[in-house]
């Protein structure tokens, strides 16, 4: 063997070490890490349990004010179009109290009615947010959203987002200085009745007796994604039948919604640079080239319908080069990787465009215990993705790891909006200008609290109760018994510094 050959053969293994110095963090190791304590409570007394509550209830308000200015000062440009004469509640009254029913978690109208109206409530979420002045119905609230821009209340997340930016907070979460953006479509509500212009439709067992249609409405959003792990959701972009126009009567499509909302995006962010990672329906031409025009990175996951002679292509290629292999392990999984650079598709009116793509395949194999038969069975799958950059062997599992896999994020946030709190698919208003207005204001109670249970201050607390039991239990102190105010203002008139916990 030559010296050449030895040397380069030296690197492959030290690279191949490195790489299994990082383990994947198992599900059993997860769980013991994060795992709630089954145990009683630890106030012996009602002074420790008024305590800990108002302490908590402190550390988090730090957080809130830093934020609440930032959006604020966004929601103030919004051109109110109701009679002055009559108005009860300013716009940004109404704003604050719209924020707090979901960073509260309040999962209908009627529930907000009847516990935030409550005097001892009233009084303590007055002392930590001045802003609320005065107590609307919720009822106010929908009346409002359904007549104002609220393309205003998402901007003023922008800005809170952009903000912290620029103050330097996600420098550490980064994976080459590129901020992770996945993007994925889903539905919010459906219904038998069309109850708006704008919704979708979707008709089954065409021709048959049993023929229906629901009507639907669906959204794409965007998400951005910490290297931790960590998702924050920035923009939804509503599929809108009403908007669009289609001289083959066909309905707006998540692709042409994602056209939309990259443009927004780098018109807000021009000189941000920027990792796409989306799933399989957005693997086509036009999303590509748009991604490249942009100077996006992009791990898309491909799937074989989506471009199917790419696809016969890149996977006969791939047998043929030997030397685009990598194998390691990563935590309890063996992976084999595979690849191929340059292949190309085309596509557009008579193919007379073309994009040159570069395939990655990921073989992963592990040993699971079946919770039924207590025996090991071998488990096995398998990924594939499109890469915007050339594959090598030093920079195939990184971009795979650290760009595609956070894919499933944004399946995890759609969970969390779901089924956790955010009653992300309760119909707060039939109007679908209020309907969107409702859903920008729970982005911005969803971004609110991830930045509150994962600062430094409170991130201790979040480890002990879990996020969903520390938010609870930050509602019911502020429900629970009249706060020291005297602290409570201390802490208001004050400007903090906000700092993420560096897990």
């Amino acid at each position: 063997m030559s010296k050449t050959k030895e040397k380069t053969k030296l690197k492959q293994m030290e690279r191949e070490k490195k790489i299994q110095g990082k383990p994947r963090i198992t599900y059993n190791e997860k769980r013991k890490r994060f795992e709630i304590p089954n145990r009683k409570s630890e106030h012996k007394t009602s002074e420790e349990e008024q305590m800990e509550r108002q302490e908590t209830i402190e550390e988090s308000v730090k957080v809130y004010r830093n934020m609440l200015p930032i959006l604020l000062n966004r929601l103030k440009k919004i051109k109110d179009p109701r009679q002055m004469s009559k108005v009860k509640h300013k716009l940004t009254v109404l704003m604050v109290y719209g924020i707090l029913n979901f960073v509260l978690q309040y999962t209908s109208r009627r529930k907000v009615n009847t516990e935030m109206t409550q005097p001892i409530f009233f009084e303590n979420l007055k002392r930590l947010f001045p802003e609320l002045e005065t107590m609307p119905h919720a009822d106010s609230l929908e009346r409002l959203l359904a007549r104002i821009d609220v393309n205003e209340i998402q901007e003023s997340l922008i800005d809170l987002f952009n903000d912290l930016i620029r103050s330097k907070k996600f420098r550490k979460y980064l994976y080459q200085n590129r901020y992770l953006f996945a993007f994925d479509g889903t539905q919010k509500l459906s219904r038998d009745e069309k109850w708006a212009e704008e919704c979708s439709s979707k008709t089954f067992n065409k021709g048959k007796e049993d023929e229906y249609t629901i009507y639907y409405a669906y959204v794409l959003e965007c998400v951005f994604i910490m290297d931790n792990g960590v998702t924050l959701p920035l923009y939804s972009e509503f599929i809108d039948n009403k908007e669009h126009k289609s001289e083959s009567n066909k309905q707006d499509t998540e692709r042409n919604a994602f056209k939309r909302l990259a443009q927004k995006i780098k018109s807000r962010f021009p000189r941000l640079k920027i990792s796409v990672t989306m799933d399989g329906l957005s693997c086509c031409g036009p999303i590509l080239r748009l991604c490249r025009q942009f100077s996006w990175e992009f791990m898309i996951t491909f799937k074989e319908g989506c471009m199917p002679e790419v696809w016969k292509e890149a996977l006969g290629l791939i047998k043929y080069t030997q030397e685009n292999r990598l194998q390691c392990k990563w935590g309890e999984r063996h992976q084999k990787y595979s690849w191929i650079n340059e292949v190309e598709h085309n596509f557009g009116e008579n193919e007379r465009l073309a994009e040159i793509v570069n395939v990655a395949i990921c073989e992963e194999s592990w040993e699971e215990i079946s919770q039924k038969t207590k025996q090991a069975k071998q488990m096995s799958t398998r990924y594939v993705w499109v890469s915007s950059t050339p594959l090598t062997r030093k920079n195939i599992f990184d971009r795979c790891t650290k760009i595609g896999r956070p894919r499933w994020c944004i399946e995890n946030n759609f969970l969390v909006l779901k089924h956790h709190g955010y009653s992300y698919e309760h119909c707060f208003s039939y109007t679908w200008n209020a309907m969107v207005g409702y859903h920008y204001l729970m982005n911005i109670g969803r971004f609110m609290n991830v930045i509150v249970s994962n600062s430094d201050w409170i991130f201790d607390k979040v480890m002990e109760k879990g996020i969903s039991g520390f938010l609870k239990f930050q509602r019911d102190a502020l429900k629970a018994c009249k706060l020291d105010y005297k602290r409570i203002d201390d802490i208001v008139n004050e400007r903090h510094y906000l700092k993420l916990y560096v897990a």
